[in-house]
């Protein structure tokens, strides 16, 4: 944890769910107490056919709803893209950009998310920006210097309104079950702090850094406890309110 910033819990339920998977969002949403609100905020994104209704089952609530990914345009003739726009209006207050499944699937860029990064941030969402090594690039000793590359590369120079939040997820350990040592995890987020402080200055002590892969109840305490680790971006394990919420409940005993 880095003292003076709310940890976040955000869930990426990927290319899951339908309406008959709202009853989770309810559930996330009244499992989301005021104690749990003291301690962290909590946030679900859901496929973008399911972002306008997760929002209406979360309005009453403080769950936060966003997309796992945007355009960095506006609009125009881009079939089956949706604009950052189109994420606010439909409910959402927040989107992924740059997932490693983006990235590998569809051949995106760090110079691309780099853009819808900026678009995110110039609509006011929070704008959740994933980096990470593969299993090649860490068994090679390359993980710090892919880091350091992909936040040179897919973060803005400057932003205005929203809020950039950096989540380091290893390729490797995603969905996988595995996951690096907390020495490992230490490490890798000292190192993003670092940059992001070198690169923005002062505010770059205010950003938040999430864990990602592999997060589960289990492990969650002994993740969310390291240092420099805001928060966590969860997959298969934010698909059931049960597991979401066991893992935010995790910063009731740090």
């Amino acid at each position: 944890m880095t003292p003076g910033i709310k940890p976040l819990v955000a869930g990426n339920w990927k290319m899951n769910g339908t309406s008959a998977s709202l009853g989770e969002i309810g559930a996330m949403n009244t499992g989301f107490d005021a104690g749990l609100q003291q301690k962290i905020d909590m946030l679900v994104c859901v496929p973008a056919t399911l972002l306008f209704q997760a929002s209406e089952v979360a309005r009453n609530g403080r769950l936060q709803t966003g997309a796992q990914d945007c355009h960095a345009r506006s609009s125009g003739a881009h079939t089956g893209d949706i604009s950052v726009a189109m994420i606010a209006d439909a409910g959402g207050s927040a989107v992924i950009v740059g997932h490693s499944e983006r990235r590998a699937d569809h051949g995106e860029t760090s110079e691309a998310v780099r853009e819808k990064a900026v678009a995110g941030l110039g609509e006011g969402l929070q704008t959740i920006v994933c980096i990470g090594e593969t299993e090649e690039e860490r068994k090679g000793g390359k993980t710090l210097d892919v880091l350091k590359e992909q936040l040179a590369l897919s973060l803005p120079d400057q932003w205005q309104g929203g809020e950039l939040v950096v989540a380091y997820e290893p390729v490797w350990a995603i969905g996988t079950g595995l996951t690096p040592t907390a020495d490992d995890v230490a490490e890798a987020h000292a190192f993003m702090r670092a940059e992001l402080v070198g690169r923005y200055g002062e505010i770059g002590n205010a950003i938040r850094l999430l864990y990602g892969g592999s997060v589960k109840p289990g492990n969650a305490k002994e993740l969310m406890a390291v240092a420099n680790v805001d928060g966590a971006l969860v997959g298969g394990a934010s698909l059931k309110a049960a597991d979401l919420l066991g893992i935010a409940a995790a910063y009731l005993e740090i």
